[in-house]
């Protein structure tokens, strides 16, 4: 499954009750709506008679109602009771943060315990359960991976949690839920599902440093990059390294304003799933990002001449 975003494929256990939620409650409505249509239809077509008002004051207007709302009261409450717990006991646990308007996704590496950061891609293994403990950074966003499980908002100030898993391995788009600002709709996410050989393949890599740069048109691309100063918004580890638990390091980590791009070049989009990620896109995006998404905090670097340009978007693509 690629890059489909519905409730009406689900791919993981809590997707699957959901999936169930919307069909009974579909055909339950609309049986209750053809019932409904009939009677109207059978008063409209017979000649006027009595009738006895008790029969249809409490037999339709109470008895009808109260059968079915606690017929489904009752199921919808066992359904619920299944769903997978919003903990984080015997779970991986990956933080999430919402920000305008992409996503930044932090994992702690199992051999050496540091974080390793990420953006706009959920990585996970398939077949187990994944607890996100999620925020967000300036507004309100929220979290929504249809095929996988509900939605949950990420409130500034507080940690919310939302349980992931995929019973299949697969591509799943997700999207921000919640109304952030003018580019709302441009605040995409996928989840990946890989086996758990994979997944542990993905993450080891991950936790490396950057490729180093071995080109004559690599190293103009690396020296591109940090002339433009786009180490105030972006890091690249081995690149805009600054000393561990240092102020620098203080105010780098709190200020970041931009995705950490030190595999950049292995993710499948850029700016949030708004485009896919290879050289034109990222020359595009470096150019001029107000063109393709106003409103980003990314400004243009239009002074830049055409090699220059190509040199630094091969660089990042370089950043596997």
């Amino acid at each position: 499954m690629n890059d489909l975003q519905s409730v009406l494929h689900p791919a993981g256990a809590d997707a699957a009750i959901i999936h169930q939620f919307t069909w009974v409650l579909f055909v339950g409505g609309t049986l209750i709506f053809v019932f409904v249509m009939a009677l109207l239809t059978l008063a409209m077509r017979r000649q006027a008679r009595p009738i006895r008002p008790a029969i249809w004051i409490f037999g339709a207007g109470i008895a009808f109602p109260v059968m079915v709302l606690t017929a489904l009261l009752a199921w919808s409450t066992w359904r619920s009771a299944q769903l997978a717990p919003q903990t984080s006991h015997d779970a991986m646990t990956i933080s999430v943060t919402g920000k305008m308007w992409w996503w930044e996704v932090r994992y702690r590496d199992p051999a050496t315990n540091r974080e390793i950061i990420t953006a706009n891609e959920i990585h996970i293994p398939v077949g187990e359960s994944v607890y996100l403990g999620m925020t967000a950074s300036d507004v309100i966003h929220s979290l929504w991976v249809p095929a996988l499980a509900g939605k949950r908002d990420m409130i500034p100030g507080r940690v919310t949690g939302l349980t992931l898993r995929a019973d299949k391995a697969g591509v799943y788009r997700g999207q921000c839920a919640e109304y952030c600002g003018e580019q709302h709709a441009r605040m995409a996410f996928h989840v990946i599902a890989l086996p758990r050989p994979e997944f542990d393949a993905w993450l080891a890599r991950q936790a490396q440093p950057a490729l180093p740069a071995d080109t004559t048109v690599l190293q103009r691309g690396r020296e591109a990059f940090l002339a433009q100063q786009c180490q105030a918004c972006h890091t690249i580890r081995g690149v805009t390294d600054v000393p561990p638990f240092s102020e620098q390091a203080r105010i780098a980590d709190t200020s970041r304003l931009g995705p950490d791009l030190t595999h950049v070049g292995s993710r499948r989009e850029i700016a949030a799933g708004t485009l896919r990620n290879h050289r034109g896109t990222l020359a595009g995006w470096i150019a001029d990002p107000q063109a393709i998404k106003p409103g980003v905090f990314m400004p243009p670097s239009q002074d830049l001449d055409g090699e220059t340009l190509r040199a630094l978007a091969t660089y990042l693509e370089h950043l596997k």
